[in-house]
């Protein structure tokens, strides 16, 4: 195979798998599907009577023999097919068998299409001392449910069974780096517990085999490896070595391990749910061989801690979920119950921060901002909200570093590193967001973790700074605790109970507008009936009183009377014109146009002189901006408006109507102020209701519907409308409408 050269672009692409070497202290034979040798290690020189090169594609059958085999003829071939059958060698490993006088271990696995025959030297009395250490090592383990006491139990019994000089249980954070979290170790040796390593010691590709083998050793890192060995004709060059036990180590590995010292070490790995929590990694500053069976017995003392971390971390995961569903199933209740999303996320006594560890809260729905807790202000919001429209796709989003990836959020990074989205709606910007405050990391690494690249003076690439591994700090900044399981879990169940209580909800509006619908039907008829059916009665009763008063047998005060049935017929059919108005406002569109308020309202005002007696009346006219609305309905806004300004201080002396607009940042008000009648303070909220009208003007000729119909109109408009004013000194109309 090609050279891999090493540098520090590529560690996480070394074909670690595929290294074409082994380890020297045992050798290999590989067989194809047909039982026939496809490679082997050139280390079988120093064992066999001929050449390792002439085994390739020989027979199993002439392998036993070579091998001189005192066992029965066939015995490897019957293993063979054993594991064959079983499609599993891990029954049938290790076989021990005598090659030349010599006890060795036969280990199979597979590669690919290929059977791997790994033989590894084996010790007599091996097995007979870890076996006896073993139930010991396992009872001093679990002795204490504190985890921090287990670890270290751990580390002590793993020495005390191997006796390697040092001892570690190694922790994978979540960016990949590590840390040692226990220490067993010789006296004369540093303490090495609380050290921290880049992800980069350990790449990913080799986290992935620490998951398929279980133990791991490196028996002499000065050793010279053995190469394997293949016919030139062969297809298969690169020879997967990924469930090998006597696979080649990385030269980045050997290399790292060199600069710390170590002549040999050997690995336990540590899977909680069936991932890599750590390792139990073993060190010895002299060349170790421990064979295939210690270390199986050591992987069972892995095996044991791996399982008390994963029940422990189950039993902590089932009870923080317990509690967190608890909080859930209020909250579900809540969103039943209320009329709103927003009432009842952050409005009871459980809300959005009761399930998850969060310092901070915020509920963006229907362009409103509700806060809990402790979080950044509404314009960091805004601006943090605005970015996750434009970048996040996730429906739901984490991370313990905000800055890293918004830079802006390094200005509140002490109250939220930490974030957590929930997406309600991408489309509006409607999320809940949860923060947690930055966590201060005084983080000592074994050396500076930015490698560098050197030559020594043999020629050797140096890949790792710390060659002496001198202990180097660093303070990590703007990170928070990271985001558990748990708190994951309560995100989704929530972003669930939000969808389907809006979906809900949606359905009672959808009810609504079906029974709204079914009002406007009736409004319809309703109006159809007054229009037809009492308007007719209302002019016949007004033809009779006129026709009545023609008689001049009546006296004069009948004739009044009937003067006044005539006067109330025309009132109620005016009422009946303006009840129609109000009813139709809701359901007509807007033709929005440009209107030239000012000729709109010199019209109304020279109406206004024909109807009423307007000598003793000053009427002035300031800044008139153009308005973008319905023709029609602003026209009543200021019929109505100019026209109850003029009606109510008609008769005041030196009477004085103004009407003006204001354009200002955001919208153009208008106002239309009198110095009538006013309007007493305890009047002022019953103004724009239907048919309302005030004590002081009940003598004024009038409907008490017109306000109502203005307030119906502008609201249409999107607009506002409001009224200043003081009893016999004047009222002032604000209406304003957006830009």
């Amino acid at each position: 195979m090609s050279e891999f050269k090493v540098d520090l672009s590529n560690c996480d692409r070394e074909p670690i798998h595929i290294p074409g070497q082994i380890q020297s202290h045992g050798f290999l034979i590989v067989l194809d599907q047909n039982s026939n040798v496809s490679h082997c290690s050139d280390n079988i020189d120093d064992l066999l009577r001929e050449s390792s090169s002439a085994l390739i594609g020989c027979p199993l059958q002439y392998v036993e023999i070579l091998l001189g085999i005192d066992y029965p003829s066939g015995s490897i071939t019957n293993m063979l097919s054993l594991g064959k059958v079983n499609k599993s060698f891990e029954q049938a490993n290790p076989f021990k068998m005598e090659i030349f006088g010599k006890a060795y271990y036969l280990i199979i696995s597979t590669a690919a299409d290929y059977y791997l025959l790994e033989f590894e030297p084996a010790f007599a009395n091996a097995l007979y001392d870890v076996q006896k250490m073993m139930g010991h090592a396992i009872s001093k383990m679990l002795a204490d449910k504190n985890l921090q006491s287990l670890l270290d139990n751990t580390a002590l019994q793993v020495k005390n069974t191997i006796n390697y000089d040092r001892v570690m249980v190694y922790r994978f954070a979540e960016d990949g780096h590590g840390e040692v979290v226990s220490e067993a170790k010789n006296d004369d040796l540093d303490p090495w517990f609380g050290l921290h390593y880049p992800a980069s010691d350990i790449p990913k590709q080799a986290r992935e085999l620490y998951k398929r083998n279980l133990t791991r050793i490196i028996a002499d890192t000065n050793a010279i490896t053995s190469q394997i060995l293949t016919s030139a004709f062969n297809g298969q060059q690169f020879l997967d070595l990924s469930n090998s036990q006597l696979r080649a180590v990385s030269p980045v590995h050997i290399q790292y391990l060199k600069n710390m010292g170590v002549a040999s070490s050997f690995s336990i790995s540590l899977l909680v749910k069936n991932e890599l929590w750590g390792l139990i990694a073993c060190h010895n500053y002299t060349p170790k061989f421990i064979d295939y069976l210690s270390r199986e017995s050591s992987k069972l003392l892995g095996q044991i801690l791996s399982s008390a971390l994963e029940f422990r971390k189950e039993e902590i995961h089932q009870q923080t979920q317990e509690v967190f569903n608890d909080h859930l199933d209020k909250l579900t209740k809540q969103l039943q119950e209320s009329v709103g999303i927003e009432e009842a996320l952050t409005r009871h006594q459980v809300n959005l921060l009761d399930i998850v560890h969060a310092s901070g809260a915020v509920l963006v729905y229907e362009k409103s901002m509700v806060k809990l807790g402790i979080t950044p202000d509404d314009e960091q919001l805004t601006g943090l909200v605005g970015w996750l429209k434009e970048h996040n796709d996730k429906p739901i989003y984490h991370l313990s570093n905000l800055s890293s990836v918004y830079p802006a959020a390094i200005d509140y990074c002490i109250i939220a590193s930490g974030i957590m989205v929930v997406v309600i709606s991408r489309e509006l910007g409607e999320y809940v967001i949860y923060f947690k405050p930055e966590q201060l990391q005084y983080i000592t690494w074994a050396g500076n973790p930015e490698k560098t690249v050197s030559v020594n003076p043999d020629g050797l690439m140096q890949i790792s700074p710390r060659n002496s591994f001198q202990e180097w700090s660093e303070t990590v900044r703007a990170t928070s605790v990271g985001w558990s399981t748990e708190e994951i879990n309560s995100m989704v169940r929530l972003k669930t109970e939000i969808s389907y209580s809006i979906q809900q909800k949606a359905g009672v509006v959808r009810l609504l507008n079906e029974k709204l619908q079914q009002a406007y039907d009736e409004l319809d008829t309703f109006s159809y009936t007054i229009s037809h059916d009492l308007k007719n009665p209302i002019a016949a009763i007004k033809s009779y009183a006129q026709l009545l008063a023609r008689n001049q047998e009546f006296a004069e005060r009948d004739r009044m009377l009937l003067g006044r049935i005539s006067d109330r017929a025309d009132q109620m059919k005016l009422m009946i014109h303006a009840v129609l108005d109000y009813s139709r406002i809701g359901r007509s569109e807007i033709n929005y146009l440009s209107i030239d308020c000012g000729a709109l309202i010199e019209d109304i005002i020279k109406d206004l002189e024909l109807v009423y007696e307007t000598q003793n009346l000053k009427i002035t006219i300031g800044e008139t901006p153009e308005l973008k609305g319905d023709p029609t309905m602003m026209m009543q806004i200021f019929s109505n408006l100019i026209s109850n300004a003029v009606k109510y201080s008609i008769h005041t002396e030196a009477a004085h109507v103004h009407i003006e607009g204001i354009i200002n940042d955001v919208d153009i008000c208008y106002a239309v102020k009198d110095n009538g009648l006013g309007i007493a303070p305890r009047d002022l909220s019953k103004v724009f209701g239907l048919f309302n009208r005030m004590d002081n003007v009940k003598d004024i000729e009038g409907s008490g519907v017109g306000l109502a119909i203005v307030k119906r109109i502008v609201e249409k408009h999107k607009g506002r409308i409001w009224v200043e004013s003081e009893l016999n000194l004047g009222s002032a109309f604000f209406v304003s409408f957006n830009k």
